[in-house]
């Protein structure tokens, strides 16, 4: 993510986290980097990241010296790969920033080992000087996406034409030996429409494919998943986003503001389906209670006519409200002005549309939650 100074129910929800306008301490004077400051984050993240990978991936348990050995190399990969989709994305950001002359830092990459299941925020740059103009903000904010695009997908690519047969997942999972189906319980990562696109294109039919909620096992796949929910994330057209700088450049801050606007409705929307499963949970049980009565009486025929025919909305991520209360007190909905408002050229707006696809594409409706055994 690009940070530039401005001019002025069922499922238990998991959230995740990624770097949203950041307070960085003062930067330091034009191009002076700290580099004792970068490396040292790189190398915790990478650690955090690896500590996180280990729980995903080990196929033993890591609770013992040897158990953890076994398995680090395994873990090693996870964090690799995290960190190189992290670096392809901040320094998208920055070579951008440099080609438009505009003076940037380094990444700062944010370990975040115990409240993250990815052990890291992300990682952020920060722009030292003001952006001149729509051009040089829209070619600073697109870098980023499309460069951590590219390597996810790559990582989903892969991950699907070298995953191993079923013995790969009862390695991990042998209580489920012997069983008709997998269970369907546990962390799960939510679809999103190109993930559903390279499986059907990928994989046979009848070849062994694990579970929503098996793919973290898979470094390749769990990571691709979570580089193209983070590239979603920062595609969101609001602020200082990376998503905020497309809009703004490719229509101007007038139009940018409404697009936001309209955006953060569709959150809540996704957002509030978990919070409606919650309520028709709560109703639908047994209680003689007067405010139980009450609630059912007003609530109990339209939930139920959402269950019986609209039952994926039930499944939405309340994560998107906690994103849309970030956003709207922290991050802000409109995008600062820039001195020079000329408009993009073509080949600038095909790439804008482009980014936007790449949006619709890897946006989750489900995000990622937990469904309790």
């Amino acid at each position: 993510m690009n940070q530039s100074e401005p001019n002025e129910g069922p499922n238990e929800p998991v959230t995740i986290q990624e770097p949203l306008d950041v307070v960085l301490p003062a930067a330091p004077p034009k191009g002076k980097n700290r580099y004792w400051l970068h490396i040292t984050l790189f190398l915790l993240t990478y650690a955090s990241c690896t500590f996180s990978g280990l729980q995903f991936v080990a196929t033993t348990s890591i609770d013992t010296t040897g158990g953890f050995i076994a398995n680090l190399g395994a873990g090693l990969v996870f964090s690799s790969l995290v960190m190189l989709f992290l670096t392809a994305h901040e320094f998208g950001h920055y070579f951008a920033a440099r080609i438009h002359g505009v003076d940037a830092t380094l990444p700062y990459y944010i370990p975040m080992p115990f409240l993250n299941p990815f052990g890291t925020m992300g990682a952020v740059i920060r722009t030292r000087q003001a952006v001149p103009s729509r051009r040089a903000i829209f070619d600073i904010g697109v870098a980023g996406p499309l460069a951590g695009f590219v390597v996810a997908l790559s990582y989903l690519i892969i991950g699907m034409i070298t995953m191993p047969g079923k013995e790969s997942l009862l390695a991990i999972h042998p209580e489920y030996m012997g069983l008709p189906k997998y269970p369907d319980y546990g962390l799960h990562f939510g679809g999103f429409l190109l993930f559903s696109i390279l499986e059907a294109l990928i994989i046979e039919p009848g070849r062994f494919f694990p579970g929503m909620n098996e793919i973290y096992h898979y470094p390749f796949l769990g990571v691709g998943w979570f580089g193209m929910f983070v590239t979603a994330l920062n595609l969101i057209p609001v602020g200082q986003l990376d998503g905020g700088h497309i809009v703004y450049g490719m229509f101007g801050g007038k139009r940018q503001e409404v697009i936001a606007r309209w955006f953060m409705r569709f959150l809540i929307f996704c957002g509030a389906g978990t919070l409606v499963a919650y309520l028709y949970g709560y109703i639908a049980a047994p209680d003689t209670g007067t405010f139980h009565e009450v609630l059912r009486t007003i609530f109990l025929a339209p939930l139920k006519w959402i269950d019986d025919h609209a039952r994926w909305y039930l499944r939405g991520w309340v994560g998107w409200i906690i994103w849309y209360a970030i956003i709207r007190f922290f991050v802000k909905l409109k995008h600062p002005p820039v001195p020079d408002e000329t408009p993009l050229d073509t080949k600038r707006m095909v790439i804008g549309w482009i980014a936007l696809v790449i949006l619709v594409l890897t946006f989750s409706f489900t995000g990622i939650f937990e469904i309790v055994r």
